[in-house]
């Protein structure tokens, strides 16, 4: 029977491989089984070995791996030491079997290899492993980073051949000047002969040398074909260390993600305390660079913030800005508020120095130095730097080498400096210390940022409920005031004549208005139907007046007047019974509170200036503001009268009561009248829809915000004065401070142009939704008619201003025409420029005297005001 052979089974399992397959369910052990798939899992995890390093602690080499080799034919031996090589990713073990199998292949006896380091025009070589032989271990003979010898190219031998790439083969080191003896009288070793060779890439770029020493044989030096060899196989050395340094360097790259990840995980949990971030950032850096001090300095400019300065930073400011000023700075002007120290195994004991300690430190000094120039300081040896020169001992700590790493914002702002001292191993930093300290800085500076920002909006929470606290005390009605309305007797809806559409105010004072007020809630029975404290309804009606400001027009006394036409569009003009008791409510709540704080400007001047209310709200600034005022009363103490509400009527009221304010944007008038005015003539007749029911809603809010337009001649223009100086003011502001030319309506200039204006709103305003109202309900015709009459008057006054306006400049042009009697006189060419040397100024006079004219319209209005308002003028400035 034929023996059967290794070669036999294996050929025939590869040509049956269903035999194979078969026979190991049927026979294979447990033991087996487990065996393969602990095969199979390390052959998975291949990649993962190299990366966490397993594979080089697992590699063994030496002795056992020479004995393999020298059991092949000598023709394997050369292709097994290729193979041996090229799948090898670990530098370490690679550069160990290269030296391994080269002692092998020229019988050398010992031999090292070097690594190039270093940027062009400063390349020099590190020694990667030293002295071995084809049966040391990798272990015995690797230099860590702390024990490699650097060797400038050019210098000693291996440096020449990296300089030259020359292949050095020396028989007689002694006799060689750039052999260094001094290398044998410490180990005791006699070299006779070397031969040196480069590594080359792909580029042909020396990536290292490798040498060997001494042959093994009797006369030591080695042959033409041992250098040959030794060549050749170096080609295939270079491309598979070529491979290996590209794989340790995305190795080092994951490393220092995974690395990096970590530490923004660890850095990000806290944001709470500036200080519990400082020592978390000092603990990692000091564990990921292994280092024996670190400090961690925080600018003064980065805790003096925007809140604290009470100053706030417009929209449109870039960050970058105030990069671009600090890079600037000299180490003078930069100064630090905070300090933290900590030292190697000091965890718990992290001090935080006074301003005189570090301030005052040769080390702070540096540390500003870095902040000032934004760029790393790395000081390999403090001794010999001149900066630092007799200064290492600091804090009875003996400084080596120092390393500080500008900390920014996102936006490139220098607001700290994070400083390392003395690495454990006693080496200086590396540029790879420096490379993943300075990405770890970028996290460093991104979690002091957004812990400072967290920090300055606890501030900011803090002053607002401070500032809402203060306003809260001070814009609500005192207790005398609130105690004497709640007693005093409230006159009869008849007395006060609040029915009526003519209704004036202006005799009235400011504690007959409040009293007003309360009668109209009581009226419609709505104190009592919502049970609201009596207390608790007078407080939050003088709490309201006193939140408007003393301007020229919209202040209490209009919001009053448009309560006012709402109370007696529901109960004259019967539109009460198309709406429900907390409807009714709302829209008299809405009225009184429609413009309060308003600041005597419209919505386009807001958004003009920048003003916090136009960042807050992009569209309907100060009807947004006027609703958030109405809830900050609401919520103010003493003042809720929506206390008794349901969960459900309190949130449906809030939205009517939003908008109901919001409808007195004029803009979102003229977006709507176009649907009301469709249904109002389609004879709609209860309104029982509530999308209807939120158009007649909006609308009744307009019809009271103008209802000035409807009232008799002598209020109506004492009124429209009031609001055109107002405008006039705002007009003063856009021309004298913004440079800008205000609009028609809100040019001094252009105030004899009043009445032809005050035509143009009654048009396109207030006919049209009067009209509507009319249709719906002829109780309302007095409404359109006094707008009517209105116009009649406002257009006679445009008419006679027009009519004067031609008429003076009819006469100015005849009065430039020269006489028949200067052109005989031949003066016809003086006249004539004389005129126009005068026209300037006659212009001018009729200027001031149409000016003259509407200046004592203006008077009339005012005294039309009465004595009333001019008594409690001074009340009125102490609104807020």
């Amino acid at each position: 029977m034929a023996r059967v052979t290794r070669q036999a089974v294996e050929a025939f399992l590869k040509d049956n491989p269903e035999f194979a397959k078969t026979w190991f369910v049927q026979h294979a052990s447990d033991d087996l089984l487990q065996s393969v798939l602990a095969n199979r899992s390390d052959r998975d995890g291949a990649s993962k070995a190299y990366v966490s390093g397993d594979r080089a602690s697992k590699y063994v080499g030496g002795a056992k791996h020479a004995a393999r080799l020298k059991e092949l034919p000598e023709s394997e031996v050369f292709m097994e030491l290729i193979r041996d090589i090229a799948n090898e990713l670990d530098v370490n073990v690679l550069c160990h079997k290269i030296l391994t199998n080269v002692s092998i292949l020229t019988g050398s006896d010992r031999g090292s290899l070097f690594l190039a380091r270093g940027p062009k025009g400063n390349r020099y070589l590190v020694s990667k492993l030293f002295d071995v032989t084809e049966s040391s271990t990798l272990d015995a003979t690797l230099h860590k980073e702390g024990d490699q010898i650097k060797v400038p190219f050019g210098v000693g031998i291996a440096g020449h051949v990296a300089l030259t790439k020359e292949v050095i083969n020396i028989k007689d080191a002694y006799s060689d000047p750039r052999f260094n003896q001094e290398v044998d009288k410490r180990t005791g070793y006699k070299t006779h002969s070397v031969c040196c060779t480069p590594i080359v890439n792909f580029d042909n770029e020396v990536i290292g040398v490798a040498q060997i020493i001494n042959k093994k044989n009797g006369n030591h030096e080695f042959t033409e074909q041992d250098v040959a060899v030794f060549k050749k196989y170096l080609v295939f050395c270079g491309i598979g260390l070529t491979n290996a340094q590209l794989f340790e360097i995305s190795v080092q790259e994951f490393k220092r993600n995974e690395m990096l990840v970590k530490l923004a995980r660890n850095i990000f949990q806290e944001q709470t305390s500036l200080e519990r971030l400082v020592q978390k950032i000092m603990i990692e850096a000091q564990d990921m660079l292994k280092c024996a001090r670190c400090c961690v300095y925080i600018t003064e400019d980065s805790l003096i913030t925007d809140v604290d300065k009470g100053v706030y930073r417009p929209l449109q400011e870039s960050p970058q800005k105030e990069s671009e000023e600090d890079a600037d700075s000299s180490p003078k002007e930069i100064a630090f508020a905070k300090a933290f120290d900590m030292q190697a195994g000091q965890i718990e004991n992290i001090r935080i120095l006074n301003s005189d300690a570090f301030n005052k430190s040769w080390l702070a000094e540096l540390a500003k130095e870095a902040a000032a120039s934004h760029q790393i300081l790395n000081i390999q040896d403090v001794e010999s730097d001149p900066r630092c020169k007799g200064k290492a001992i600091d804090a009875d700590f003996h400084v080596h080498s120092v390393l500080c790493v500008p900390i920014y914002t996102s936006g490139g702002k220098v607001v700290g400096v994070a400083q390392m001292m003395n690495k454990l191993n006693g080496q200086p930093f590396y540029d790879s210390d420096v490379n993943i300290f300075e990405a770890f800085g970028i996290f460093c500076g991104l979690g002091i940022h957004n812990t400072q920002m967290y920090e300055n909006a606890c501030k900011l929470m803090a002053k607002q409920s401070v500032a809402l606290e203060v306003l809260s005390y001070h814009a609500t009605a005192c207790d005398e005031d609130t105690n004497r309305l709640k007693t005093v007797k409230i006159p009869s809806v008849s007395s006060l004549k609040l029915y009526d559409y003519s209704f004036d105010d202006v005799p009235m004072s400011d504690d007959d208005t409040a009293q007003a007020v309360i009668r109209m809630f009581l009226d419609l029975d709505l104190v009592k139907k919502f049970r609201i404290p009596y207390e608790v309804m007078c407080r939050w009606t003088l709490t309201v007046k006193k939140n408007y400001r003393p301007i020229t027009y919209h202040n209490w006394r209009h919001a009053f007047n448009v309560a006012q036409m709402m109370f007696a569009l529901l109960t004259t003009g019967d539109l009460k019974n198309y709406l429900t008791d907390i409807e009714m409510f709302g829209l008299l709540v809405a009225s009184l509170s429609h413009d309060l704080d308003h600041r005597g400007t419209n919505n386009a001047f807001q958004s003009k200036i920048a003003s916090p209310l136009a960042h807050l709200y992009s569209t309907s600034t100060l009807e947004h503001h006027h609703f958030d005022h109405c809830i900050m009363i609401f919520n103010s103490e003493g003042n809720n009268i929506l206390q008794s509400f349901s969960p459900k009527d309190y949130k449906y009221l809030i939205r009517l009561l939003e908008h109901a304010i919001l409808s007195t944007d004029l803009a979102l008038y003229f977006k709507k009248r176009g649907d009301f005015q469709t249904h109002v003539e389609k004879g709609e007749k209860n309104w029982s829809d509530p999308a209807h029911k939120d158009l007649l809603r909006g609308m009744m809010m307009t019809a009271c915000d103008v209802a000035a337009v409807t009232k008799p001649w002598k209020i109506q223009k004492a009124i429209a004065v009031l609001v055109f100086k107002e405008f006039f003011e705002q007009g003063d502001i856009e021309k004298n401070t913004l440079h800008q030319q205000p609009i028609a309506m809100m040019d001094r200039e252009k105030e004899d142009e009043l009445p032809k204006m005050q035509v143009g709103f009654i048009d396109a305003i207030c006919l049209p939704v009067y009209r509507l109202f009319s249709n719906i309900k002829p109780g309302l015709k007095p409404l359109l008619e006094g707008c009517e009459r209105n116009r009649v008057e406002w257009q006679r006054l445009a008419d006679e201003h027009e009519r004067k306006t031609k008429k003076i400049g009819e006469d100015q042009k005849n009065a430039q025409a020269p006489s028949q009697e200067d052109i005989k006189a031949g003066r016809g060419g003086e006249v004539v420029a004389q005129l126009k040397e005068n026209a300037p100024r006659k212009k001018k006079t009729s200027l001031q005297s149409t000016h003259s004219r509407t200046s004592i319209v203006s008077e009339q209005a005012k005294e039309v005001l009465g004595k009333t308002r001019r008594k409690n003028k001074s009340k009125l400035c102490s609104v807020l």
